[in-house]
């Protein structure tokens, strides 16, 4: 099956583009693997005629917006993200309408229809640059309320309103004080993501993006880690740095990543299915809030 797949890649002219919470079978097999702003920088970036994601609906829609002329396909059609759901334009307008003069910054964990109505986009990598770069002093923030309160955190002298209050990703609200206690008891360093609840945060050693994660584990010292996160983020540092010792929570498992299987990828390579369809309103709104993201981090 997997020579079957590359075959498939190569006679498409497809790039396969994988989150780092997909399967590592999934990920071996990718021409990109990274966070969401890498994925959707590379999105922009590749000449082929098409691209495969690898992830959930929100990212498979980032690619097609930022590169409307290719074909954006995603293997499993119902790969959604609970997170993104709770985010939708109505909120957005009535937060607007109560808040006329503050920015509206979306998390790219979002829809197409909600990053149409945002002034910028963020990931979790960039959400505090994002924020400090922008000249309002209020910013309306959503959907992951521990991600606003993270950047509130980070610059106290701006007002960041979470939309809606509650919004959360089920996985990362499963560590507790409880996991930071136990890590730190085993002598590991914690390492979270910013998604996790702001007690966790505080109490953690290092806050980052899943590609952070990747990238401060190049340069950190050799004490093993907590990670903070979905559980093949684990995998996926084992196999970077083999050397080191990583600890995952067993129970942290995105459903959504997890529903790509090697015979989904190949039926998608294919077929050709499923196609990412937008309207060319919702994706020229959505790219020029994308675009300018992008250009903050460079």
């Amino acid at each position: 099956m997997e020579k079957e797949i590359r075959a498939l890649k190569a006679r498409k002219n497809a790039v396969v583009m994988a989150h780092n919470y997909q399967s590592m079978e999934i990920q071996a097999l990718a021409d990109v693997v990274g966070d969401s702003l890498e994925l959707a920088v590379k999105a922009k970036e590749t000449g082929a005629d098409l691209i495969v994601v690898c992830g959930v609906r929100f990212m498979a829609e980032t690619a097609k917006i930022l590169n409307p002329g290719r074909k954006v396909i995603i293997p499993v059609e119902d790969a959604g993200c609970p997170l993104a759901d709770f985010l939708t334009p109505d909120l957005i307008r009535e937060a607007k309408a109560l808040y006329p003069d503050a920015a509206v910054v979306v998390y790219v964990n979002s829809t197409a229809e909600s990053k149409a109505l945002a002034d910028i986009t963020c990931t979790s990598a960039n959400a505090v640059g994002v924020v400090r770069s922008l000249p309002q002093d209020t910013i309306l923030f959503g959907p992951d309320a521990n991600l606003a309160a993270y950047v509130q955190r980070e610059i106290p002298e701006k007002t960041i309103v979470p939309v809606p209050p509650g919004g959360h990703c089920y996985v990362h609200m499963g560590f507790t004080l409880a996991d930071v206690k136990a890590a730190k008891k085993s002598g590991s360093m914690v390492v979270c993501h910013p998604e996790c609840p702001p007690e966790v945060q505080e109490q953690a050693d290092l806050i980052a993006s899943t590609g952070g994660m990747v990238r401060s584990a190049a340069t950190g010292r050799d004490e093993p880690w907590s990670v903070f996160t979905e559980r093949e983020m684990v995998s996926r540092l084992r196999v970077l740095y083999p050397g080191r010792v990583f600890y995952e929570k067993p129970e942290a498992v995105c459903a959504d990543m997890k529903k790509i299987s090697l015979a989904d990828l190949r039926q998608a390579l294919e077929s050709e299915e499923h196609e990412v369809v937008l309207s060319p309103e919702v994706m020229d709104r959505a790219r020029r809030a994308i675009e300018r993201m992008i250009a903050v981090g460079a």
